[in-house]
Parts: C-alpha cells; sequence; structure tokens
C-alpha cells in the first residue's frame, strides 16, 4: 500500500502515518515540518513534504511536484480553528477578518486546490480510497458556536459527496469521519486502556480512530464506508 497523510506530524495524522502500514508499504507525511522520532514499522517506507497549506496554492504544487505518481490511499487529515474554540471564551464577533480568511484558505481552499492535484494518482490504483477527517462541529445541529471551523467541516461534507459522484466510474471510494473530542495527547505508545480514561469519557483515544480506519482499508474494492460519526461516549451532545 502506498498512504499519503496531509496533516500528519502530530495528534490524530501522526497516528495515522505510524499505525496503519505494515512492511512493504511506503507512507508520505505532509505538513510545514517533518516531526522527528517517528516510529513505523520495519521495512515501512517514510517520506515527508513539508509545505504550508495556509499558502494553499504554492503548497498544492508544491506537494503535486514531490508527491509519487501513484497512490493507493489519500488521508486528508488538515484542519485550524479559532484561537478560542471549545472555551467559554470563544466569541464570533471577536474573530479578525484576517483570522476567518485564513481559516477558510487552509481548511477548504486548500483542501480543494490540493485534492485537484493528488486525486490523478489514486485513480491508477485497483481500490482508490480518500478519507477526509471531518468534524461532528460539521454537523447539522451539532451544537457548537464555533462559525469558520463548523462551515469549513461542513464544507469538506460536501467537497467529499461531490467527489463520490465526480469519480464513480473510476471506484474512488471516499469517506467521510466525523470525529467527536479527541485525545490527542497520548500517542499509539500510549497503552489504549490508559488513553481512554483520559477525560473521563469525553475524548476518543486517537487509537480507536486508527482501528477503524484500518478496518476501512482492508474492505475489498465492492464497497466503501460513506460517512462515519465517531463522538466520546460522554458526548451529550450526540
Amino acid at each position: 500500500m502506498r498512504l499519503m497523510v496531509v496533516g500528519g506530524s502530530k495528534g490524530l495524522g501522526r497516528a495515522f502515518v505510524e499505525g496503519l502500514c505494515v512492511a512493504g508499504d511506503e507512507v508520505f507525511g505532509v505538513s510545514r515540518r517533518k516531526p522527528g522520532d517517528l516510529r513505523v514499522g520495519d521495512s515501512v517506507s517514510i517520506d515527508w513534504i513539508e509545505a504550508d497549506l495556509g499558502n494553499p496554492l504554492e503548497a498544492a504544487r508544491q506537494i503535486e511536484q514531490q508527491a509519487p505518481s501513484e497512490l493507493d490511499v489519500l488521508i486528508y487529515n488538515l484542519g485550524i480553528w479559532e484561537e478560542n474554540a471549545f472555551t467559554d471564551e470563544y466569541d464570533f464577533l471577536e474573530d479578525s477578518d484576517e483570522s476567518i480568511v485564513n481559516m477558510v484558505n487552509t481548511n477548504i481552499t486548500g483542501a480543494i486546490l490540493l485534492l485537484k492535484r493528488l486525486i490523478p494518482k489514486l485513480l491508477s490504483s485497483e481500490s482508490p480510497r480518500l478519507i477526509l477527517t471531518g468534524s461532528t462541529s460539521g454537523l447539522r445541529q451539532c451544537g457548537r458556536p464555533e462559525v469558520t471551523f463548523g462551515a469549513s467541516k461542513f464544507a469538506l461534507t460536501g467537497i467529499g459527496d461531490a467527489l463520490r459522484e465526480s469519480f464513480r466510474e473510476d471506484r474512488l471510494a471516499v469517506t467521510c469521519l466525523q470525529l467527536g473530542y479527541l485525545n490527542t495527547e497520548d500517542g499509539l505508545d500510549i497503552p489504549l486502556r490508559e488513553a481512554a480514561r483520559r477525560g473521563n469519557g469525553e475524548l476518543v483515544p486517537v487509537h480507536d480512530v486508527v482501528s477503524v480506519v484500518k478496518t476501512i482499508l482492508e474492505m475489498s474494492c465492492a464497497s466503501y464506508v460513506r460517512e462515519l460519526v465517531i463522538p466520546a461516549i460522554g458526548d451529550e451532545r450526540f
């Protein structure tokens, strides 16, 4: 398998890089800077592309030039949010125009420009898969007030729906993961039982998301998971 993870330097993205490949696989990470001390399995090849999707047009060009000619799986795991998002201090009216433009450029414009360039690299695979990591904040009536972040994640679901139809004849499997609050402090090196205790049931361990994606990648080319909502057990919004 040849896998690319966009937004692979930390948290869930790093867990995808470290946890999805087996011997003989190739993984390509994308982020502003390559992280240190990555733990991948024996005989897994790893390459890194440094690019900043805050400058979406230039980043898309850089990534296209350095990406391999063929991919089997592309995971788009990139998204930024408001400075005070998910806190009591969040106030939409206090968000600067510049920060809103930056979020839209990074979360929406960057996604569209990059996917335009990378999807052709997927289509030669026998079982091409595109996985978009969205958020429960992008679901209707999600109960969250963050305007720009929520809008961008709602847009990502729409991007997935449109791509699914655009490339149905090419059998491109597009999955949208709608993720709740994540425990990104505990990486895969922390035992799952211990990671699950953090947050008292209000955080999803990255281990669980990696496990779900492994299952998706093991499915045959005859089926796919269209959308999956993964909230924490203690999330009262769901």
